[in-house]
């Protein structure tokens, strides 16, 4: 599977820099584009160590597709406006990065609450328009008697008490049942949200604007990255060679997009698991606890459904041993059935029953 993240944010907070600082494409902004895409490898030393290891003729890494979409005014995605026909460019992601500004700038003074609930807002008019509508298509069958129907309908009628008080779908304590009600509606405000505190200067990370989002991301169970956007973009289009020098200003080691991306990994509970050898090394990731099967069946369909058992050999123990064989010999390399949880860093080999 490849990540996919939207960006959100009000206008001026700084979101087309920080898609640059993490995408390296140099987006101008104001321009009249109602989004911009990148597609960026996920950041992995534990790559590097794979490909001098097989010295592969193919490398294949993780990657995250983002989207950047213009800011979301206060009230822009009333019925007919603009803000709903731009959320559309970001359905489809698995995560939204809010980026809200915690710098004080001349035409404004920064107030990342006010900020974030702008957002929320217009998400969970989004939200009730969707399920709305998705209320008046089961109209029809609940009068005929269907009962699946009066079911997902009474879901819908729950989800929309709670948008109309203010509660985002994330945190409303929806049970899985109720999930699965308004599932098809792909709603903006249950998608899991990672805040990015876009900050002048690094000082500012220990700054009052910061702490007051990271206690308000704490309580929804989130993560805030504080990073200097505008600096960020500009030493992305370094080298990487010619990069070291400027981040140390920053009192970095390397780009804020490791830590953007990783904890983005925290906030969808995902994982990476390796297949390699001298043809190809290849990223794969899942879900955490995703059995050994459903793991296979990232690589082919045809493994998860032929599934026999699972060789496996932890990354740690592969390096530590220099070679697979090596490993094998030392007792590192372990057979795993059906019911196993594929692990982070996980080097896999597949055996299975090809379907007739």
């Amino acid at each position: 599977m490849s990540l996919r993240c939207g960006l959100i944010g009000v206008p001026a907070c700084g979101k087309t820099t920080i898609y640059n600082a993490v995408t390296s494409a140099g987006t101008p902004m104001f321009d009249a584009a109602e989004s911009h895409r990148a597609t960026v490898a996920v950041p992995d030393p534990r790559v590097e160590a794979l490909i001098a290891l097989y010295r592969p003729a193919k490398v294949v890494r993780a990657s995250v597709e983002v989207v950047d979409i213009p800011g979301l005014s206060q009230g822009s995605t009333a019925e007919g406006g603009r803000g709903s026909r731009l959320l559309a460019h970001i359905k489809e992601a698995d995560a939204l990065i809010h980026v809200v500004r915690c710098f004080a700038a001349p035409e404004h003074a920064a107030s990342p609450l006010h900020d974030v609930e702008t957002i929320d807002l217009e998400l969970m008019v989004a939200d009730a328009q969707t399920v709305t509508r998705k209320v008046e298509r089961l109209a029809k069958r609940v009068r005929i008697g269907d009962k699946d129907a009066a079911r997902e309908a009474a879901d819908c009628e729950t989800v929309l008490r709670g948008l109309d008080a203010g509660v985002p779908v994330r945190n409303q304590g929806l049970t899985d049942a109720q999930r699965a009600s308004i599932a098809d509606g792909n709603l903006m405000s249950q998608k899991p949200v990672l805040y990015v505190a876009n900050i002048a200067s690094p000082r500012d990370a220990d700054g009052p604007n910061v702490a007051v989002l990271r206690e308000r991301a704490a309580a929804e169970g989130s993560e805030v990255i504080a990073l200097c956007g505008r600096d960020e973009a500009d030493i992305s289009e370094l080298a990487p060679s010619d990069r070291e020098p400027f981040l140390a200003e920053l009192g970095q080691t390397e780009l804020s997009i490791d830590r953007l991306l990783h904890a983005a990994y925290r906030q969808l509970g995902l994982v990476d698991f390796f297949t390699a050898g001298e043809r190809e090394v290849h990223v794969w990731t899942c879900r955490c606890g995703d059995t050994a099967p459903m793991a296979a069946g990232k690589i082919h369909s045809d493994m998860e459904r032929g599934f026999i058992r699972m060789e496996v050999i932890a990354y740690e123990d592969l390096i530590a041993c220099g070679s697979e064989a090596a490993a094998a010999k030392a007792g590192k390399r372990r057979l795993e059935g059906r019911e196993y949880e594929i692990q982070d860093g996980d080097v896999v080999v597949v055996r299975f029953s090809p379907p007739r």
